[in-house]
């Protein structure tokens, strides 16, 4: 595909020869003559200077005069985005092959549509729904009474327990689990825990992604809800009961923990863990291994240990890095006040 004909798929402005074959995407460390590449994060602008690339997409307001060669680029304006636009255009293109395996089983009253695969092992249990053109990979076990949208795709060794509840254009990881019973139990007189029972339900809205090795659990009473649009990365807790809200993307090994309320387009950095019965506003982005211990009603950036809004971070970080200087400045002190008295 030429220059021309990318810009002219992202919108772009060409500068340089428009007439270059690019034949693939790679990054700029590493594109040959015959490949496109992008610079949408500071850090990778210093290998303008010295990329092969073919071309590259860059932000309307990029300074291309930083290098004195002849490099073509195409302004966009927003490279991350138009980038991963021209992935799509540029990666394979998967066929759907729809059939149902006679190595699988299916329970009875369970509805499937001719479009739909079922691959090898896969265990279905009976009153199940599942929609067009979704594909359900080996080893999966779905149980009673689960409905599946359209276009999903369920990965191998996924389980979905009884009554879980899931949109269109859902994607499901490997080894990940939906509707296991949540962590509840009442501590008894003589010490003993006895187990409360976990009758509610995990639905997943449209257009939500779930990586591998992900947990959510089903409800104590009523649902634990993904809401649209949520992309969840690998390996993490969703209590019981916890609403995540639409538009929100969470980093991997992060815990949120029983009946969390989670606003909309918020950002949860890795390793974060959120205490029980919070609710984090619209709009917040958490950093990583943030301990949330108080509910967030305000938008913005929280950081450290104990999840205090970014300025107020930022500065106790830059008082504690002044803790040895100040210690050395009060026995200095001291001893001025001991030879006075």
């Amino acid at each position: 595909m030429k220059v021309k004909k990318i810009a002219e798929i992202l919108g772009g402005t060409v500068i340089g020869n428009p007439d270059i074959e690019i034949k693939d995407a790679g990054k700029i460390e590493s594109a040959g003559p015959d490949q496109i590449t992008f610079i949408s994060n500071p850090q990778y602008e210093k290998y303008f200077l010295t990329t092969s690339a073919g071309a590259v997409i860059v932000s309307e307001d990029f300074d291309i005069n930083r290098n004195p060669g002849s490099i073509t680029v195409i302004k966009v304006r927003d490279p991350y985005v138009s980038f991963v636009r021209l992935l799509e255009e540029f990666g394979p293109k998967k066929e759907k092959i729809f059939r149902i395996s006679g190595l699988c089983s299916i329970g009875k009253g369970t509805d499937l549509p001719e479009n739909v695969l079922i691959d090898d092992f896969v265990k279905i249990g009976s009153g199940c729904k599942i929609g067009n053109n979704t594909l359900v990979y080996s080893n999966t076990t779905i149980g009673n009474r689960v409905e599946i949208g359209s276009n999903c795709i369920i990965y191998g060794n996924v389980t979905i327990y009884d009554g879980c509840i899931l949109g269109d254009n859902v994607i499901i990881h490997s080894n990940t689990v939906i509707g296991s019973d949540g962590f509840g139990f009442a501590k008894e007189a003589d010490g003993k825990f006895k187990k409360i029972p976990q009758n509610g339900i995990v639905v997943i809205e449209n257009d939500v992604e779930i990586g591998s090795s992900t947990t959510i659990d089903r409800a104590t009473i009523g649902e634990t809800r993904i809401c649209r649009g949520v992309k969840l990365d690998n390996q993490i807790q969703v209590a019981h009961n916890v609403i995540i809200g639409e538009d929100t993307v969470i980093a991997s090994q992060v815990g949120i923990s029983g009946s969390v309320k989670i606003g909309k387009r918020c950002m949860i950095g890795g390793q974060s863990g959120l205490v029980g019965h919070l609710t984090i506003c619209d709009d917040v982005i958490i950093g990583a291994a943030v301990g949330v211990s108080k509910s967030i009603t305000v938008p913005g950036v929280y950081l450290g240990y104990r999840g205090k809004p970014m300025r107020e971070s930022l500065k106790e970080d830059a008082l504690v890095r002044e803790l040895p200087a100040l210690r050395e400045r009060i026995k200095e002190l001291e001893k001025i006040i001991n030879k006075k008295s």
